[in-house]
């Protein structure tokens, strides 16, 4: 285990481990709010509510906590411009798995192993740079 964190370095390590722990959250905020408005409006309009609610909250975590970076309209710039590739690549993820046929209820989870790790890269990139 100490060689895992000379390698990465315990910076890096606990960004990963904070980006996580901020990304679980949102993540239950995403579906939560997918969940309850699954019943009435259609997948892609559920998840782009979810995600819209759930992107306040990943901002401000992610510039407090997870990268201990002050907010600005620079960083804020680049998030949404990250958030917005994260958007989109996971509308289509989202709409191919549920062409795929799988349930609307399940599609999201396939969804976001694609979507997290890009996801990270980006949000890495546009707040630490």
């Amino acid at each position: 285990m100490k060689d895992i964190i000379d390698r990465f370095g315990r910076e890096r390590l606990g960004e990963m481990i904070r980006f996580g722990v901020v990304g679980v959250i949102a993540t239950l905020i995403q579906f939560a709010v997918y969940w309850l408005l699954i019943h009435w409006l259609n997948p892609s309009v559920s998840m782009t509510i979810g995600y819209g609610v759930s992107l306040v909250f990943n901002y401000l975590a992610s510039t407090y906590f997870t990268f201990r970076v002050k907010a600005s309209t620079r960083r804020g710039a680049g998030f949404l411009f990250s958030h917005c590739v994260n958007y989109t690549l996971q509308m289509i993820s989202l709409n191919f798995f549920l062409w795929l046929g799988i349930s609307k209820e399940l599609a999201p989870i396939p969804m976001l192993c694609v979507c997290v790790p890009v996801n990270f890269l980006l949000v890495r990139f546009f707040l630490k740079r």
